[in-house]
């Protein structure tokens, strides 16, 4: 595919970026010649299943990389989602470009808080108006995947501008380009988890779940377990818990410098959060929750992980009430047979005594005891869940 008009700048920046590249090895170098930019139909472009940088959200993310939806259809079903949850939130809008005045007032501290798919689709819409309109001077990686007369390339690095011009493309007005989009070109075989982790991390918005991801692909990669071509479970991801660098020492400066920088005790921080449930995983990443605040969630019984990130979504708790609420509700003894504990037999001769008038009293004494309105509703959130148990529990009686 031909470059379009008036490009020479671009292929200037372009091979001034690709010759810094480097392969999976941190030692080899690839060298400037093999390296070169083409103008690919986003056709032909396919987006890594296995990226740590989750752009859609998991059940899109699946669904079109099981080839369920096309990219113009993945585009229309988050686009849709994303009305869905601004409707509920009292912010209809119509489409994309309407999401982009809410920019001018994030700095305003009585702007309401965007959802996810609400934040993502403007982020995206944000993108491809830049594209649109000082084209695209940071070009995706791309590995040549194709195979015989097909042609397929794999994205390495740059998935959102990918998505950005397909949302240009079928979505925004005043769309004149040729469909094309700039790649720098990987030879085929040299697909490197370290170049895209350099990539992931250089940019701003990398979740905790995303780092932990990122982390377990890198142990991964030292360790020779290779990607898969399609999309994952978080099992696959798992699998590093297992893994670790004593015998594989000569990769650790690399992989620490590839994710940013960071200690080996941050590494394992970011590895550990692998222990999440599934839920509490696509719940967490999906709000972009930190790692510091997650930590404490890994002392919960599994089955109860995922409620804890919805308090710590729905009340923005800090990281020492979680600490303070783990800790107690870590303390409960889960096996089937253990003796009744005092605080059952105390609330239960409470319960008898309770009347409606005691609701704004206990209001206050929450208040006053967390001196926290957040940790209070926190607190009632995890008495109703009580309650719901014990009610379970009576039914299965």
């Amino acid at each position: 595919m031909m470059p379009p008009k008036n490009s020479r700048r671009m292929e200037t920046l372009l091979d001034s970026i690709g010759a810094q590249l480097m392969v999976a090895d941190p030692e080899e170098h690839l060298s400037d010649h093999t390296l070169r930019v083409e103008y690919i139909p986003a056709d032909l472009l396919r987006p890594d299943p296995v990226q740590p940088r989750r752009v859609l959200p998991e059940a899109l993310h699946f669904a079109f990389h099981e080839d369920r939806l096309t990219p113009v259809q993945a585009l229309r079903e988050l686009v849709q989602l994303a009305q869905v949850t601004a409707r509920q939130s009292g912010r209809p809008f119509s489409g994309p470009l309407d999401l982009l005045s809410s920019l001018e007032s994030d700095e305003d501290a009585e702007a309401p808080k965007l959802t996810p798919e609400e934040a993502l689709v403007r982020d995206l819409a944000n993108l491809a108006m830049t594209i649109r309109d000082d084209g695209q001077v940071n070009p995706l990686t791309v590995v040549d995947a194709s195979q015989g007369v097909t042609r397929l390339y794999r994205i390495e690095t740059g998935e959102r501008r990918y998505w950005a011009t397909w949302l240009l493309r079928d979505f925004l007005p005043s769309y004149e380009g040729d469909g094309t989009i700039p790649c720098i070109l990987i030879p085929s075989g040299k697909a490197s988890v370290f170049r895209q982790a350099k990539e992931n991390t250089a940019r701003s918005g990398l979740s905790a779940i995303a780092m932990a991801r990122q982390a377990a692909l890198l142990i991964l990669a030292v360790h020779n377990v290779e990607k898969p071509d399609g999309p994952v479970s978080h099992d696959f991801y798992r699998q590093a818990l297992g893994l670790d660098l004593r015998d594989k020492r000569e990769h650790t400066t690399a992989i620490l410098s590839a994710m940013g920088g960071i200690t080996k005790a941050h590494l394992w921080h970011y590895k550990s959060l692998l222990k999440l449930s599934d839920e509490a995983l696509e719940l967490a990443d999906r709000h972009s929750l930190d790692e510091f605040r997650l930590r404490y969630v890994l002392n919960l019984p599994t089955d109860a992980q995922g409620e804890m990130v919805r308090q710590i979504i729905t009340f923005n708790l800090t990281g020492r009430q979680i600490k303070e609420m783990c800790e107690q509700s870590g303390d409960t003894d889960q096996s089937d047979e253990y003796p009744l504990s005092k605080e059952a037999h105390r609330f239960a001769r409470m319960m008898c005594t309770l009347t409606p008038a005691l609701a704004r009293d206990l209001a206050q004494v929450l208040l006053t005891q967390e001196k926290d309105i957040h940790l209070a509703r926190a607190r009632i959130q995890t008495m109703k869940k009580l309650i719901n148990d014990t009610e379970a529990y009576l039914e299965d009686h």
